[in-house]
């Protein structure tokens, strides 16, 4: 009787992208709450070292994901233009003038940022901010220069702008999360460049952060009772 096919499938040697595609799984599940901090960890730390693709099933069986049951997106898009009242006024100018200018590390993001880089280059790295309003604008403008801005995965990330004989490229993003900030990348890029994109991994560091806070809050009703 000839083997089937499944079967012999997990005997394969498991590749670099299917170790990928199953951490990607569990780090879903995490963010979703169907495992708690310690399970994720175990279950990584086995994906590492699994050596066949039948080991790597073992890992996320028991989860929605492995089996092609993922629930409908329950979120709308994000608005391409703030519905929130913005202020006039920026909260943050970054200004780089034959020079460089760098936001980034742990800061508070404002409602709105301007961005000027004229024979510069101006850096503004959201991927660990402290976001305290859900949308958040950043006006870029560059001249023979640069403007560089950097949001975490799990953030919507739009963009409304042009260049002349430049570069104005802005990636749209959707987060799963329909409280997650909006960014807006405005602006022009006059023989210069504007781009704007998700930094991949930081959304790993935002699930740890969330579920620190969860076990915080766990501790104060305990407690408090």
């Amino acid at each position: 009787m000839q083997e089937p096919a499944a079967a012999r499938d997990a005997d394969l040697r498991a590749s670099d992208a299917e170790r990928d595609r199953v951490a990607d799984i569990l780090r879903e599940a995490l963010a979703e709450g169907r495992l708690t901090a310690d399970e994720h960890a175990e279950r990584v730390e086995g994906v590492l070292n699994a050596k066949t693709v039948g080991e790597l099933e073992v890992f996320i069986r028991d989860l929605p994901a492995a089996h092609g049951r993922r629930a409908a997106p329950g979120y709308a898009p994000a608005p391409n233009r703030p519905t929130d009242a913005l202020p006039h006024d920026p909260d943050d100018n970054v200004v780089a003038v034959f020079s460089s200018a760098v936001r980034k590390g742990r800061w508070r993001a404002g409602r709105r940022i301007h961005a000027y880089a004229v024979f510069g280059t101006v850096d503004i790295d959201l991927s660990e901010a402290i976001f305290e309003y859900q949308q958040v604008v950043i006006k870029a403008i560059s001249v023979f220069g640069n403007v560089e801005v950097r949001v975490p995965e799990n953030v919507s990330l739009r963009g409304t702008g042009g260049g002349v004989l430049g570069n104005f490229e802005v990636d749209t993003v959707d987060s799963d999360d329909p409280e997650a900030p909006v960014v807006y990348v405005d602006g022009w890029a006059v023989l210069g460049n504007v781009e704007g994109r998700p930094k991949r991994g930081k959304l790993v560091a935002d699930i740890l952060d969330r579920v620190q806070r969860k076990v915080d809050k766990g501790l104060r009703k305990h407690l408090d009772r």
